[in-house]
């Protein structure tokens, strides 16, 4: 046997679960943080799927074992997305090996589903958002908190959370907020309005360097931070819904749907609408937006903010 092969032979029995934690281990030095997130949240469920506290090394990660683990993860009520979220990442993990030369292609995914179904409609009409907005939450602060951060967004054109967690004081400048986002890394503004002002102004964070106060301690963990609160704010928004009797499950995603669907309706052009979102990869849209004002998305904000 060639040295070569006999590299292969050893590196197969690596442990595939091993493997994957090195991996994250090279991404978070890499500083590519949301992707090792989303790799660890793989390995941890796959983790629990083989429970005995042994590991399936590369060599023998096969097609049936995946199939036993789809199985499982349907048996516990995940969805289909969900499932495929996993495998998805799992595989991305696997390929890498067969990269590095750890393992031949054997194709242990073949079988399982790693497509992307259509997600149900998360928008909600614009009589929701304004008895949202209007609910009497006085008496709970963590509810009220919520409401606040779901509103935040919704008037800053659906910002999403993590985006809102990173705000800082300095991103706003003479009535312009700027910020990029934190997944594309694009530049957007959005101009300052009342209602905006208003949600700043009720929180005390003088001492903070962040907007809003959703990372409370800039020397602590930032990201678990804003995971906790995410949690916090997601937990809490379903709670609003349910005593709302709104039917769709409330989250702060549902602010950036319901914001595109109003402006939908409220017949702002689609171009202004994706531009309003941060959206990058149209490229039609984006060869119409080279030179779009950005005050006709601000105009068109307002209208919305204005409609409720």
């Amino acid at each position: 046997m060639t040295n070569s092969k006999v590299k292969r032979a050893s590196q197969e029995k690596i442990p595939f679960i091993s493997f994957c934690r090195e991996l994250v281990l090279e991404l978070e030095r890499n500083g590519k943080l949301n992707t090792a997130e989303t790799y660890t949240s793989a390995i941890s469920s796959f983790g629990h799927f083989i429970a005995d506290g042994t590991d399936v090394t590369l060599g023998n990660l096969n097609a049936g074992i995946m199939i036993r683990y789809e199985n499982y993860l349907a048996a516990r009520g995940l969805c289909r997305n969900t499932t495929s979220f996993y495998m998805r990442n799992l595989r991305a993990m696997y390929n890498k090996a067969v990269e590095k030369g750890y393992v031949e292609q054997k194709m242990p995914f073949r079988h399982v589903y790693t497509g992307v179904d259509k997600t149900v409609k998360r928008a909600i009409a614009a009589q929701a958002i304004r008895r949202i907005r209007d609910l009497d939450l006085g008496n709970n602060p963590s509810m009220d908190y919520a409401r606040d951060m779901f509103m935040f967004s919704f008037y800053t054109r659906g910002m999403s959370f993590i985006d809102m967690a990173y705000l800082r004081k300095s991103d706003l400048s003479n009535g312009i907020l700027s910020y990029r986002r934190q997944k594309t890394k694009q530049l957007l503004t959005i101009r300052w309005e009342t209602q905006m002002q208003e949600i700043v102004g009720k929180y005390h964070t003088e001492e903070s360097p962040y907007l809003l106060p959703i990372i409370k301690d800039a020397d602590a963990d930032i990201r678990k931070q804003y995971r906790n609160a995410a949690h916090l704010v997601n937990d809490k928004l379903k709670k609003i819904g349910k005593r709302l009797g709104i039917d769709t499950p409330l989250t702060t995603y549902v602010a950036r749907h319901t914001w595109a669907s109003i402006a939908k309706n409220s017949r702002i052009p689609i171009s202004v609408i994706c531009e309003g979102l941060g959206h990058d990869s149209e490229k039609t849209t984006e060869i119409y937006l080279a030179s779009l004002d950005s005050s006709v998305i601000d105009e068109a904000n307002k209208i919305i903010i204005g409609s409720l």
